[in-house]
């Protein structure tokens, strides 16, 4: 098993990367579930496949676990689900104190988060990550959050967890569009400002996905570290330093809008194609080479995950998608930062693109995939 330290000033916490950890959940919680009663909040498909494991685990050590299980999907990220969840909680008479677990991915995570933000001023929460994307990226770092019709997490909170227990275990039942999707999360830290994994995703990667244990765990607790170094420096995204981890979800959330934020494209898969969007716009303003930029587009379509935009037939025009990005959490001023690169292993906040050339570009990566 591996363990990384978030060093959040005042706050710190674990993450434990290894497989068989639901199977021991209470034990890797000692000292955290205070009572008989334990709130879990999951998904149906994640219930139907860790349902038992986890009701196992904590029956045998003497709790009774209250489930709250959601349908799942991004929609399940909304203000009714919110209040819903929340009134339940109440009803559960959970205390400040009181840990609630989540049991799920991203969708899961942020939801529950979020409640325990809020709830009586804040209470504590446990990452129970099912998904390659909750492991790697959206379990770690304290961002929670609910979508709205305006756009993706717009309404939400920092709070951080106590613990976060990445059972490798979980991913053998995860469909492989879902660990595709989350790989794009993995590739994020090459592009990032660690080259040298990247030249490790692309001779690793696919054997990663197909199943392989020991290349697994190094992709989740490589990717971990690397997010808990940059969450410690930037904790609130205040410095800008944080702000590097959504390189591809501008472009993304973009997409995630226009496609209705369902399953016709998930989180990941917009974050992928984001990032090739960001490489071949990059390449656009002279900032890298092409073939640079190919080569990230490359290795995204290569793994199976959207690598142009005529994958998503989309019927709208660049104008259309700059005007989801108008919505961008990054907004400041009326003006919208870009995360950009100098090459691969060399991402950078840009705050001075033009959405007249982004929108220009979008409508030539149109025309040109549709050609």
């Amino acid at each position: 098993m591996a363990v990384i330290s978030v060093d959040i000033a005042g706050r710190p916490y674990e993450v434990r990367v290894g497989a068989g950890l639901l199977a021991e959940l209470v034990p890797h919680c000692r000292g955290r579930l205070r009572k008989r009663t334990v709130p879990v909040v999951t998904d149906a498909h994640v219930h139907a496949a860790w349902g038992e494991v986890v009701e196992t685990s904590l029956r045998e050590n003497g709790h009774e676990p209250h489930w709250r299980i959601l349908p799942p999907g991004e929609q399940t990220k909304s203000w009714e689900e919110l209040a819903a969840t929340v009134n339940w909680l109440l009803s559960l008479e959970v205390e400040r104190g009181d840990h609630i677990i989540a049991l799920g991915g991203g969708v899961i995570g942020d939801l529950t988060g979020f409640c325990a933000s809020v709830l009586k001023r804040g209470c504590k929460f446990i990452q129970v990550p099912t998904t390659l994307l909750a492991q790697v990226d959206s379990s770690v770092g304290g961002k929670t959050a609910i979508n709205t019709p305006a756009g993706k997490n717009l309404v939400g909170a920092f709070h951080q967890p106590s613990l976060v227990l990445a059972d490798l275990s979980a991913l053998e039942t995860l469909p492989e569009r879902e660990l595709r999707a989350g790989y794009a999360e993995v590739i994020k830290y090459g592009l990032i400002d660690d080259a040298d994994f990247f030249a490790w995703c692309d001779a690793n990667g696919a054997k990663m996905i197909a199943g392989d244990g020991a290349l697994r765990e190094y992709a989740v607790a490589h990717s971990v570290a690397a997010k808990a170094r940059i969450v410690a420096e930037d904790e609130f995204e205040t410095t800008g330093k944080r702000a590097l981890l959504n390189l591809g979800h501008t472009f993304g959330h973009a997409l995630e809008a226009e496609t209705g934020f369902s399953a016709r494209l998930l989180h990941g898969e917009g974050v992928a194609l984001g990032m090739v969007l960001a490489a071949r716009y990059s390449a656009h303003l002279g900032l890298m080479p092409q073939a640079s930029a190919e080569h990230v587009a490359r290795h995204i379509g290569s793994i199976g995950l959207p690598a142009s935009l005529k994958a998503l037939q989309l019927d709208c025009d660049g104008a259309g998608l700059v005007k989801h990005m108008l919505h961008d959490k990054k907004m400041d001023a009326g003006t919208l930062p870009f995360l950009l690169m100098k090459g691969i292993g060399h991402t950078y906040l840009a705050k001075d693109v033009s959405l007249d050339d982004v929108a220009a570009f979008l409508d030539a990566e149109l025309s040109r995939e549709a050609a």
